[in-house]
């Protein structure tokens, strides 16, 4: 079977999704990117094409204000984008799911897990595969980095451009994204994810160090927690090698054959 393409409005916002069911009720996998990357990217690709061979359902949608979603991306807030994220869940995953998160998708992930907890279908979560995971990375690793006079500028702008390595242009960082995460925060307590967790991280991780994930595992108080460390790995983790892991991995997790 086919991925198939969807879009939805969530908040006014039209959400393109791609879908490729899987066997009724099986074991799937949900695909959450990362800030200002696409459903496209190699990752995912690689992801759809091994859930394909291997008779799982994939699921993937870009947040609004990216890809191919529409809606203003300087709009945009992990609330908003979670949301999103929970709507495209519950209209398309039946059965167990693992949530595959990079890098700030790996907070989405984590923000779902708690949602769905607390309303009372965490089983819905299988496990939660998470990339060079960035939670709260808008308060522990962007606004620490911040000159006093970008502060300023964020403070009386509401936005700061800063360089990035993997565009021509810069990335807009908003004060409302960094207001918002302060509501969405998970690295103040333990987080009871009720599932299996496998964390891949590289060593020469530039954006998100790999001090921050052993910093998520602290968090993380359930037994069934894997850190793999990736010698070399940058933060795309998008070589040969790392897309053949993370598929290994996922594989194993959907399986039901823990992290």
């Amino acid at each position: 079977m086919e991925e198939q393409c969807h879009r939805m409005t969530v908040s006014g916002a039209p959400i393109a999704v791609r879908h490729l069911p899987g066997p009724g009720g099986g074991s799937g996998l949900v695909w959450l990117g990362g800030y200002r990357s696409s459903m496209a990217g190699t990752k995912a690709g690689a992801l759809a094409a091994m859930a394909a061979g291997a008779g799982l359902s994939f699921l993937r949608h870009d947040y609004s204000g990216h890809g191919q979603s529409g809606g203003d991306f300087e709009a945009g807030t992990i609330s908003r984008w979670l949301a999103e994220s929970l709507a495209v869940f519950d209209r398309f995953a039946t059965g167990p799911q693992v949530l595959i998160g990079s890098s700030m998708g790996a907070w989405i992930a984590l923000r779902m897990v708690q949602d769905l907890v607390a309303r009372g279908t965490g089983h819905r979560i299988a496990g939660l595969l998470l990339i060079a995971p960035a939670p709260d990375f808008t308060a522990l690793l962007r606004r620490p980095a911040l000159t006093p006079e970008q502060e300023a500028s964020l403070m009386r702008d509401g936005r700061i451009e800063l360089p990035s390595r993997y565009d021509d242009g810069p990335y807009v960082y908003t004060r409302a994204l960094f207001e918002d995460g302060e509501a969405n925060r998970v690295l103040t307590g333990p987080i009871d994810t009720h599932c299996p967790v496998h964390i891949i991280h590289g060593t020469d991780d530039e954006d998100v160090p790999l001090s921050h994930g052993l910093r998520l595992m602290e968090h993380l108080p359930a037994d069934n927690v894997t850190l793999s460390v990736v010698k070399g790995g940058d933060h795309r983790l998008s070589r040969a090698a790392d897309l053949s892991l993370i598929g290994r991995i996922a594989l194993r997790m959907a399986m039901g054959q823990g992290g």
